[in-house]
């Protein structure tokens, strides 16, 4: 599975960077790592709503720092069920 956060400008501003870094924790902590793959974009062209969040092929979702890990959790969740 593939998560891609936008660290573009907008995103950037909003908190991307801390969203990363909830994500990566989360992932480590649960050994995800090999499981879902973390990667940074750059614009998804949802700039208004920033932090931009895609999951696979999924529509852009605005994830704010402070729901990161109800976010990634939800993202657990639905891989192991």
């Amino acid at each position: 599975m593939e998560i891609k956060v936008c660290i573009g400008s907008a995103c950037h501003l909003k908190g991307a960077y801390e969203v990363i870094e909830t994500f990566k924790a989360y992932l480590a902590k649960h050994d995800l790592e090999n499981t879902i793959d973390l990667k940074a974009s750059f614009c998804l062209g949802e700039c208004g709503t920033a932090v931009s969040v895609k999951v696979e092929n999924e529509q852009v979702t605005a994830v704010k720092p402070e729901a990161a890990k109800q976010f990634i959790e939800a993202v657990h969740r639905r891989i192991t069920q």
